[in-house]
């Protein structure tokens, strides 16, 4: 008579032990991974910012002007934004800017 059995699965315990392992590791990490996030929102935010100041440097080469101040004129242009005007990541917020100076307002995260 065979009297050895082969264990499948785990127990009670060690399923215990791993799910208060898997616990203790997402308390420790969820806050970091939403801290980074909302730091990659605003490095967006200011690279859109960037992109859009050397875009109406551009246009201002090309026409001797700035563009509107709500980009509506460069927006619809594909040449300048083959993806369209770009939106603050951060507020979800529509870009404007000086028409004096063709600088971004606002948008300082």
């Amino acid at each position: 008579m065979n009297t050895s059995r082969t264990r499948r699965g785990l127990s009670l315990i060690e399923m215990l032990a791993v799910v208060a392992v898997v616990g203790i590791l997402s308390v420790l990490l969820i806050p970091r991974v939403s801290e980074h996030s909302s730091r990659g929102k605003t490095v967006a935010c200011d690279l859109n910012r960037g992109e859009i100041e050397l875009q109406v440097q551009l246009w201002r080469r090309a026409s001797g002007s700035f563009p509107a101040a709500n980009l509506s004129d460069i927006g619809a242009l594909t040449s300048y934004f083959p993806d369209g005007l770009p939106v603050c990541p951060v507020d979800g917020s529509a870009y404007t800017i000086d028409t004096a100076t063709g600088r971004v307002l606002g948008h300082s995260h």
